[in-house]
């Protein structure tokens, strides 16, 4: 059986995450479940977009991937599985969520919304369609059920959001502050790939020297440094400490790349 990954914002206080366990194990049992995290901000749809976009190429192509932050759960929004071009399939709200990862991952193969109800669970709640909707349609789909037996075919998913793309200022790239990590570690949208060799971070009125730094170790505790993190991004951090508290910053903050002082 294919793994099966699962982001959630329900948290561990109650017992959501063991009742959609419970709903995917009831139809595939011994199945892998793969915890992502279910600590994603309450109803944040942007910021479980970008952690499911940041894990979902560390699994084996043809996994399945369950994602439920679903602010919108019971109304007009539909419910979708999707099929990306690397062969692993995405379940989900039709809210955006989706829609990174399965770029990561090529982009979209097919996509059903899911409207064939003999693949749902025999509960039917209006608003727990992760337990009673997508968690039983994952188990169909790990015990072998096409895609295409789900529902009606889509030519496309919404789209109310896109990953902030960075701009170019002096011929140097401008990005933001995309994610604040458990740690404090403010991650951007501005990959690797694309910084120069040497160059300080300038966020808000702070400057920091010496980028891109290579370990979490390489200044003094307390200072601030930038680095290329796990995802591949961009992300500035403070040795010991939070960098999102030391400089006040959160989501969305102006991230600007400068030539480092005394480069011609």
């Amino acid at each position: 059986m294919p793994l099966v990954s699962l982001l959630t914002d329900f948290g561990a206080a109650d017992t959501y995450v063991g009742q959609m366990k419970a709903a995917i194990l009831r139809i595939a049992p011994g199945t892998t479940l793969v915890d992502l995290t279910h600590a994603v901000p309450a109803q944040d749809v942007r910021a479980g977009a970008f952690l499911l976009w940041t894990a979902v190429e560390a699994f084996t192509p043809g996994s399945l991937h369950l994602a439920v932050v679903d602010p919108g759960v019971g109304s007009r929004r539909r419910a979708v599985a999707v099929r990306s071009r690397r062969g692993d399939v995405l379940v989900g709200p039709d809210n955006g969520l989706l829609l990174p990862a399965l770029e990561q991952l090529g982009g979209m193969d097919a996509a059903v919304e899911l409207t064939e109800s003999a693949y749902w669970g025999p509960l039917r709640s209006s608003t727990f369609h992760g337990r009673d909707l997508f968690a039983p349609v994952v188990g169909h789909l790990a015990t072998g059920v096409p895609l295409e037996r789900l529902g009606r075919p889509l030519e496309r998913l919404e789209a109310p959001f896109r990953m902030p793309v960075p701009m170019e200022e002096d011929g140097l790239p401008v990005g933001e502050v995309v994610h604040v990590d458990a740690y404090g570690n403010l991650i951007t949208n501005l990959p690797g790939a694309q910084l120069p060799a040497r160059f300080r971070v300038r966020v808000g009125l702070t400057v920091v020297e010496g980028a891109p730094h290579p370990h979490y170790q390489a200044v003094a505790p307390g200072e601030l440094l930038a680095l290329v993190g796990s995802a591949g991004l961009l992300e500035v951090s403070a040795r010991d400490g939070s960098a999102a508290s030391v400089l006040g910053a959160e989501r969305g903050e102006r991230v600007r790349i400068e030539p480092e002082e005394g480069a011609s």
